[in-house]
């Protein structure tokens, strides 16, 4: 395999797991905007992505490993399309739609199938409605601290090595994030700052909405009912239960990755575009091998960030499903595998099919 497709060495899995976690908990895009808006006063909002597909670059460095990746993702269930048909005897349609939580233009502009399914619902489900209201989300953020700021004598740099202290403010420094200025916050909040491409952080702190809000907003403006499924303490809660190694490790591994998450976002974006969600863990454990596959930080993050999330989504989408008409939109990693939303809803006896 070649150099130029290897983005990191033995811990890089690590990271981009963080990097997927973020992109799975909705109200981290609003939780980003705050943080870069707070601790950078030179946010600008014309900062041009400059990302590259790495499937590209497999098919022309290593195509060998791209078949390998495309095998692999086709044997992952239901992991090739975005929206799905979701019915039950005596009720209208439903419809369940992955999302990705970035402002991206390309990403926010619904598919026309997409945006007719949309059309035709009384009432949207997204994964959260807490973020519509900021007084709502400031009030449920600051209700426990502790979820995202060390309340004790503990610092950020006091748990890394020597080692990992230097390299963490050189890395932060370099982006223009004063080490000081960070030191209070728990190490998932500081990589939710670093794990994005700058100009989805730009377009974050200059107010363009995510997808998800963009759904909300149009639900809203069409006078349709809105709801969610989780709340604010639900998914920072989330985020946080996992075991701090597990957030320093992924800290250190993403800030090294530098402007190289930036090639793997427009990745993820670029396979989101082609529907291809079956695809995306293939491909970040193909570019980016890594030797803790079977560590708890890993278990923890999958049964936690993914599988109970799945579950607990499949169940309280129920009553919405069971009414019948609505729009539900939750993040695509949600949708495929085994234990993912589809098959579960398949489990709990409603009948869904792709929307080709």
């Amino acid at each position: 395999m070649k150099r130029s497709i290897i983005l990191a060495e033995r811990a890089a899995g690590l990271s981009l797991r963080l990097i997927a976690a973020l992109n799975l908990i909705f109200v981290i895009a609003f939780v980003v905007a705050l943080l870069i808006a707070t601790s950078r006063a030179d946010a600008q909002d014309d900062i041009a992505c400059s990302g590259e597909n790495l499937m590209a670059q497999m098919q022309r460095d290593d195509p060998a490993l791209l078949e390998r990746i495309r095998a692999e993702a086709e044997q992952v269930a239901n992991g090739d399309a975005l929206l799905w048909r979701v019915e039950k005897d005596d009720t209208e349609p439903s419809y369940l739609f992955g999302t990705m939580h970035m402002s991206d233009p390309r990403v926010v502009s619904l598919p026309s199938r997409a945006q007719a399914a949309f059309d035709e619902a009384s009432t949207v489900v997204i994964e959260t409605t807490d973020v519509l209201d900021q007084s709502k989300m400031m009030a449920a953020m600051l209700s426990d601290p502790g979820l995202m700021m060390f309340t004790d004598e503990t610092t950020l740099f006091s748990l890394l090595s020597a080692q990992d202290r230097a390299s963490v403010e050189a890395a932060l420094a370099s982006r223009g994030i004063p080490p000081a200025s960070v030191a209070k916050m728990k190490p998932w909040m500081i990589a939710a700052m670093v794990a994005l491409p700058a100009c989805e952080l730009a377009r974050k702190t200059a107010g363009a909405p995510v997808l998800d809000l963009e759904l909300a907003n149009s639900a809203k403006a069409a006078g349709k009912d809105l709801a969610g499924l989780e709340s604010v303490a639900d998914q920072l809660g989330a985020m946080a239960s996992l075991p701090m190694e597990f957030h320093l490790r992924g800290l250190v591994d993403t800030l090294a990755l530098g402007d190289r998450v930036d090639d793997v976002i427009e990745t993820m974006i670029v396979l989101y575009l082609d529907e291809k969600t079956g695809m995306f863990w293939p491909f970040l454990r193909a570019a980016l091998p890594s030797q803790d596959e079977d560590d708890g930080g890993y278990a923890a993050f999958e049964e936690t960030m993914v599988t109970a999330r799945n579950r607990t989504m499949a169940e309280r989408s129920g009553p919405f499903l069971d009414k019948g008409a609505a729009f539900v939109a939750v993040g695509a990693l949600h949708l495929p595998g085994e234990d993912g939303l589809v098959a579960l809803l398949r489990d709990a006896g409603y009948r869904v099919e792709a929307v080709e």
